[in-house]
């Protein structure tokens, strides 16, 4: 038992205190941290526009042409892997720009768009009919009975599914050393080609993941709690 510890010391000292290489996890988690929190701010942008745009029908009750634009844009999105976008981005779209951190935030960022517009879109279908109607009694045009009226209702329930889809899409960024990118994940990798140990390296980068996604899981759980809370007054 006391050879194992020692052994399982010798590691963890070589993986995280030896030339000061714990620095490394610190600076990987601040770039996956950097690259999942501009692309949620974009892709929420992003998915708010397209769930508009996928709910505007014409007054014949068909889809408009920007339906279909949404509608496709999902589609394409939803249907590819997010790595196989990563690459499109880096080699063909953005092949002159050099900086990683910007094309893996974008790549992200419209990814995540196509999800956030789901949960946009069923979050203002879920609002009851009768407030639009209501809105529209009140002299209000379509575009303010949804600013106004539907939206506002509609953000309670596309908060706890938005916040979830904050936590997938920082797993997600796990794959930006395609890019040149050293986050969590590369820089584990990175201290392994250098220790060529691979155990203490891969389990402390997967220690951090947990222990960062479980606080923001706790702290999701406290908003839904409130939320609920909330409507039952």
């Amino acid at each position: 038992m006391q050879e194992w510890f020692e052994q399982v010391s010798s590691k963890f000292v070589m993986a995280f205190v030896e030339g000061d290489r714990w620095k490394l996890y610190i600076k990987g988690l601040g770039v996956t941290i950097e690259i999942a929190f501009f692309a949620a701010i974009l892709g929420l942008i992003i998915g708010t526009v397209v769930a508009l745009m996928r709910l505007s029908v014409k007054r014949d009750g068909r889809k408009t042409l920007w339906s279909r634009i949404a509608g496709a844009y999902i589609d394409v999105i939803r249907g590819t892997p997010s790595v196989l976008q990563l690459l499109i981005m880096w080699f063909i779209v953005m092949k002159s720009c050099k900086n990683g951190t910007l094309v893996a935030v974008l790549s992200f960022g419209i990814n995540s768009g196509a999800y956030v517009a789901e949960i946009v879109r069923a979050g203002i279908l879920a609002v009851d009919k009768g407030q639009s109607e209501a809105g529209r009694s009140l002299g209000l045009t379509k575009a303010q009975t949804m600013i106004y009226i539907v939206i506002p209702q509609a953000i309670k329930n596309v908060l706890p599914p938005i916040g979830n889809e904050f936590i997938v899409l920082l797993k997600e960024t796990a794959i930006v050393g395609y890019v040149s990118l050293t986050d969590l994940t590369r820089a584990a990798n990175q201290i392994t080609s250098r220790t060529l140990e691979a155990f203490m390296p891969l389990i402390g980068a997967a220690v951090i993941y947990f222990v960062i996604i479980k606080i923001l899981t706790i702290l999701l759980g406290i908003l839904e709690r409130r939320l609920r809370r909330s409507d039952n007054r």
